[in-house]
């Protein structure tokens, strides 16, 4: 019991013993603050289907919160849409926000396992950043992830994946990434 409490994630040990003087040296930082590192990943799931089922939005807040580890928050419909018979109000996704552990842990299963298990990946594209040092990605299938028991679902579900950085600009949070060991395709 007395180890469980000195646990440390792999990837947040490798941050703070390797990446952090990496970076210090790759872009000149006079001051630690100043190494970038990670802030949050965030992790959304839309279901489109739910306004025709409502039991397809606990399945997926269900597999969500067996992926993330803690519950997800509902997402709902700001305004109402008559073509689509969406409703103010109506449940319509699902989101998790990680942050300290849960996040370097998350960070890691989805690099060493959900990555490569994805059909035909051939890398992530490197140019998904947004200006201010985040990153979004998208799977199109949630099954890749070991938390899911393939036997047990009925539906795929889509999700977006943006990890939040304290970098100012792409160039900087793109180095601390791959030294994070994403997988970039070449340009």
């Amino acid at each position: 019991m007395a180890e469980a409490a000195n646990y440390e994630p792999r990837l947040k040990s490798a941050y703070r013993e390797k990446i952090r003087s990496i970076l210090k040296e790759k872009f000149s930082y006079t001051n630690e603050m100043q190494i970038p590192k990670l802030d949050k990943i965030v992790l959304n799931m839309g279901i489109g289907e739910a306004v025709a089922d409502s039991k397809k939005v606990q399945a997926a807040m269900k597999d969500l919160a067996a992926i993330a580890g803690q519950n997800p928050a509902p997402t709902r419909a700001r305004l109402s849409i008559a073509g689509f018979k969406l409703r103010e109000d109506m449940v319509i996704g699902a989101k998790v926000t990680l942050r300290k552990d849960r996040m370097y842990e998350f960070l890691d299963r989805l690099i060493t396992i959900a990555l490569p298990r994805v059909r035909d990946f051939r890398g992530l594209k490197p140019t998904s950043f947004d200006g201010r040092g985040n990153y979004a990605m998208g799977l199109k299938e949630h099954i890749v992830f070991p938390e899911i028991n393939y036997d047990e679902i009925d539906q795929m579900w889509g999700m977006d994946i943006i990890v939040c950085t304290t970098a100012k600009t792409d160039e900087e949070a793109r180095a601390l990434l791959t030294e994070f060991q994403f997988p970039f395709v070449a340009n």
